[in-house]
């Protein structure tokens, strides 16, 4: 990293107040961000889903609880991996602990992913999270979503993720978040989804890593999360400028 311009505490009073006028603009530009995300129209959803639970067989009406609107993350976990993904553990580390905020505001946020309930279980005590994170290995949720395809899709390249058909290799599981609204007549609307680099925004550490002098710090990995690791295992490898 070349060293920035050094000057002096006035001078850079000068410089900062410069970008401030450059954020404050932003965060005006994520406000009407948010308000064109929640007049999106709604899609009602037909489809009765069954998932496996910690509470045994639930509906998708069934998990909002008594809250009117739920936060699905997609987690990947294929039933055939023997522990979920590191980038969606990475997720799940900075919204586990914001739950309980979330149910203040009518709030209902888990996880779904197509693994058997018994991995899903084994792995959320091993990660010491506390939200609840459910199975859709026996329905189509995850297909109907977009975040799981089939071998065959990935090899054909008709893998239909983030609204366009990827034919690059991106594999059988894709992480998501989607969101749905359950009226009083018990009616359930799907409202939002985003997908990739959308997730970003979800993301406390990187928020942080973008305004310290090296930012993320990834230009000289193979792609930008290499570094990254489940939150018990950073022992195992060495930090990238640690000693």
């Amino acid at each position: 990293m070349s060293a920035n311009t050094v000057v002096s505490r006035a001078e850079w009073i000068e410089a900062r107040k410069k970008l401030l006028s450059t954020e404050k603009e932003f965060t005006r530009l994520r406000d009407k961000l948010g308000r064109q995300t929640r007049d999106l129209p709604w899609v009602r959803v037909e489809k009765d889903y069954v998932f496996d639970g910690p509470d045994g067989r639930e509906s998708l009406a069934d998990l909002f609880g008594t809250n009117s609107q739920l936060i699905v993350y997609h987690f990947m976990f294929d039933p055939d991996w023997q522990e979920g993904c590191t980038a969606c553990s990475f997720m799940a580390d900075h919204f586990d602990p914001l739950i309980v905020h979330l149910n203040q505001r009518d709030v209902t946020m888990l996880a779904v992913s197509r693994a058997p309930l018994p991995k899903l279980e084994a792995f959320r005590r091993r990660m010491g999270w506390r939200f609840k994170w459910v199975s859709s290995q026996e329905n189509e949720f995850n297909w109907d979503y977009h975040v799981s395809f089939t071998q065959d899709q990935v090899e054909r390249g008709e893998i239909r993720y983030n609204y366009q058909t990827e034919t690059r290799f991106l594999g059988t599981e894709l992480p998501g978040l989607s969101v749905f609204f359950k009226d009083g007549n018990g009616r359930i609307f799907h409202t939002y989804s985003s997908f990739a680099r959308g997730l970003e925004t979800f993301l406390g550490v990187y928020r942080l890593l973008d305004v310290v002098p090296k930012g993320r710090d990834e230009d000289g990995l193979a792609y930008g999360m290499e570094w990254l690791r489940l939150h018990d295992r950073y022992d195992d490898f060495v930090v990238l400028g640690g000693t």
